[in-house]
């Protein structure tokens, strides 16, 4: 795993066991993945290691999913953060991040979306996200949430 911010990489990299054990637990609680596992990552920023997160959980609901011999699902990834992101960025690193997963691997299609604006209001519809991530956004955050 390649993290071009150093800072935000590290908190990355040692953060990766709490993301396994919680991506683990979801697969025991629903019996393994369903056929679409939808990621949100609130506060997602724009730099080079917004899609380095993305890379760690297909790595590892791939794994989980090699070693209990199931298939891999489609992934939706819905990458959220404030509407000034500089969400073309994000898109601009799209090619090489899909050329990435499509070498000699054998995960299921990853669809990446935009949702731009706060996480103080409602996102997504009850019960359709499988996984929240956040690394960074606590110390961005303008006010508690109501």
């Amino acid at each position: 795993m390649v993290f071009k911010s150093k800072f935000q990489g590290t908190g990355l990299q040692r953060s990766l066991p709490v993301l396994q054990e919680a991506i683990n637990r979801i697969a025991k609680d629903l019996n393994g993945f369903p056929w679409c596992f939808k990621i949100a990552d609130l506060g997602c920023s724009s730099g080079p290691n917004t899609l380095s997160v993305v890379t760690n959980i297909l790595d590892i609901v791939h794994d989980i999913c090699s070693e209990n011999n199931s298939q891999v699902p489609q992934f939706q990834v819905f990458l959220n953060d404030l509407v000034e992101n500089d969400f073309n960025t994000v898109f601009r690193s799209l090619p090489a991040f899909y050329s990435k997963l499509k070498k000699g691997d054998k995960r299921g299609p990853c669809y990446v979306y935009d949702v731009p604006r706060s996480f103080y209001s409602r996102l997504f519809p009850d019960e359709n996200i499988h996984l929240f991530h956040s690394s960074y956004a606590v110390h961005w955050l303008s006010r508690v949430s109501p």
